[in-house]
């Protein structure tokens, strides 16, 4: 029962794209913007410093940082 109902309402939103141009403008900007959501979700997810894994690692790029910038530091004392 429920496949119908959802094939009748896919039917309606494909028969409305079809007829009425504005509809379906307004339906391609309702889905750019659940995409543009999507992308700054998934960002901000992927870079909140609060993330744990994240957390781990911007940590190791900062020691492998600090120990790059020693380890020249020693070699300019060095010379």
């Amino acid at each position: 029962m429920s496949y119908y109902i959802s094939l009748l309402i896919f039917a309606a939103v494909a028969y409305l794209l079809v007829a009425d141009n504005s509809i379906a403008t307004a339906f391609d900007y309702v889905l750019k913007l659940i995409s543009i959501d999507f992308e700054k979700k998934k960002w901000w997810f992927l870079n909140n410093p609060r993330n744990p894994v994240v957390k781990y690692l911007i940590w190791r790029r900062s020691i492998k940082l600090a120990q790059e910038l020693m380890n020249e530091h020693n070699e300019y004392k060095n010379k």
